[in-house]
């Protein structure tokens, strides 16, 4: 090997290379290989995870909210992340709990819609329980 940096994409190592017979120069690069992460959900069925899945469901909970677009995206590379460290299979249930999380430090009332559907609310008795829960665990920074 004749030098090695990280690719200007920077999720590569560009490795230039010397063959030792015939002196032959050459480039390489190493990326990392991802193992499929696949998602065991409550109905029984696998699905192979879907990052766009957590942003649609947090678009809409936040659908009118000063909620940045980026700031969506970094939440859905977050739970990624953290439920990739799970290893290669995750439940549903822990990728609902990890955008509850996290929603519940960005937006309250975004916090309370994904909350709605994710645990099925079928009463008010319901949101006054979850916000009760909320108020309780300190709510959100930005009040």
């Amino acid at each position: 090997m004749v030098d090695s940096r990280v690719a200007s994409d920077g999720v590569a190592v560009r490795r230039r290379r010397q063959c030792l017979t015939c002196a032959h120069r050459f480039t390489t690069f190493e990326r990392v290989d991802e193992v499929p992460l696949e998602v065991h959900k409550s109905d029984g069925s696998v699905v192979p995870f879907d990052r766009g899945k957590i942003v649609a469901g947090v678009v809409a909970a936040t659908k009118g909210r000063a909620v940045p677009s980026e700031r969506i995206e970094q939440l859905a590379v977050e739970v990624e992340d953290e439920v990739r460290l799970v290893g290669g299979e995750v439940t549903s249930a822990q990728i609902g709990v990890a955008v509850l999380d996290r929603l519940r430090s960005i937006d309250e009332v975004a916090y309370l819609r994904f909350a709605s559907v994710y645990k099925n609310f079928d009463a008010a008795a319901d949101f006054h329980r979850e916000i009760e829960l909320l108020d309780k665990l300190g709510g959100s920074p930005a009040r």
